[in-house]
């Protein structure tokens, strides 16, 4: 089932409009992406249902009595006297049945998105910026200066990448100026109203370092791209 778009066309009108506008006074280009996810974390959902095997495992070896108490109770309390294949066959259940349970929880987005440590989240966002940012405006321009304001919804993440040229000149706290604004609107529940602010503030930088030339064309498409 394909996912409904965040935006209506009335909010990609304000984010293309407002990019529009910002390249009135600048050479740069700034091109826009809206995701609703910046990776799949398969792995991280792996890594949670393998915890929570071995723990199920540890549990076993650690209070072996406990457990072959509670196996006994669920059975009548009859089958005192286990095989070591009955032993090691209910390690093993216990094990797949907590790394399936887990897993199966992380199925929901809300779940696992909950799970994954910010710091990832943070690092996949960036590493899915950049990658857009290499296929769609790095040294796409004649002078090279593409820039990508890229927001991440699941993550609650937001990058702003630049070409070299940009970058070389415009610190990151700069950038981080634009973020802030950006990401009032966003935590509202305003969408394209933050990322048209974020626009507009990386417009005001990029017109006072790269000046639009009267020769300048518009080499970036300005519409918003929602993925």
């Amino acid at each position: 089932m394909a996912r409904k778009p965040y935006l209506d066309a009335d909010s990609h009108a304000t984010v293309t409009g407002a990019v529009a506008e910002a390249e009135l006074t600048t050479s740069g280009e700034i091109v826009t992406v809206l995701a609703d996810r910046s990776d799949g974390y398969s792995d991280i959902t792996l890594a949670w249902s393998a915890l929570a095997a071995f723990l199920a495992l540890t549990l076993c070896v650690t209070f072996p009595e406990w457990i072959l108490d509670a196996y006994a109770g669920l059975l009548g309390g009859w089958n005192t006297d286990w095989s070591p294949q009955e032993i090691f066959s209910m390690a093993a259940g216990a094990a797949i049945f907590w790394f399936l349970i887990i897993w199966l929880v992380q199925l929901s987005d809300a779940v696992r998105f909950a799970l994954i440590p910010g710091r990832v989240k943070t690092a996949r966002v960036h590493e899915r910026a950049v990658a857009h940012f290499k296929v769609g405006a790095e040294r796409r321009t004649h002078g090279r200066t593409g820039i990508m304001i890229y927001l991440s919804m699941r993550e609650h993440r937001a990058e702003i990448i630049a070409d070299e040229p940009i970058a070389a000149k415009v610190s990151a706290e700069v950038w981080g100026e634009a973020m802030a604004d950006m990401l009032v609107e966003i935590k509202q529940g305003k969408i394209a109203e933050g990322m048209a602010a974020g626009v507009r503030d990386v417009g005001i930088v990029l017109a006072e370092h790269f000046p639009r030339a009267e020769d300048d064309e518009n080499e970036l498409p300005d519409r918003l791209i929602e993925v």
